[in-house]
């Protein structure tokens, strides 16, 4: 994955093991991945998928799959932990209208989630792009646009 602005560091990066929750779900995301980059679809078309991720203090969005291009906007600022596909855990302080790009190239994804460790709402918008070197993965039954 390319990311396509300057990547800062995390706050934290450790490549610890993960509890055995954390790790059965990830496993389980591997054989049934998750399309699902946001906890609400706000809109679809034949271009976009458009996403929103609100997660209150102390709340996770599981693990899902990206394999489109992307860009996300945290819309507010917060602290955020992931478990990424390396085995790595990061801690990320996001700020208010920072923005990332991500690219995928050919059979390539990343697996990841999301949790608050902040102590206010989390609110991120995710824009996927499905003319992408991949093709957009079928979302579950009953995930339609808001």
């Amino acid at each position: 994955m390319t990311v396509s602005m300057v990547d800062r560091p995390a706050d934290k990066k450790e490549a610890s093991p993960w509890p055995v929750d954390i790790a059965a779900e990830f496993e389980r995301e591997s054989k049934h991945p998750n399309p699902c980059v946001g906890t609400t679809l706000l809109s679809e078309n034949e271009r976009t998928r458009v996403w929103i991720i609100r997660l209150a203090p102390g709340e996770r969005l599981g693990f899902h799959r990206h394999v489109l291009d992307y860009f996300w906007t945290a819309i507010s600022g917060s602290r955020g932990r992931a478990h990424a596909q390396d085995g790595t855990t990061v801690e990320y302080t996001y700020e208010p209208n920072e923005t990332r790009h991500g690219r995928l190239g050919k059979g390539e994804f990343t697996v990841h989630d999301l949790e608050n460790i902040g102590d206010h709402e989390m609110v991120f918008v995710t824009v996927e792009f499905k003319n992408s070197a991949n093709r957009p993965m079928a979302l579950p039954s009953g995930v339609t646009p808001q």
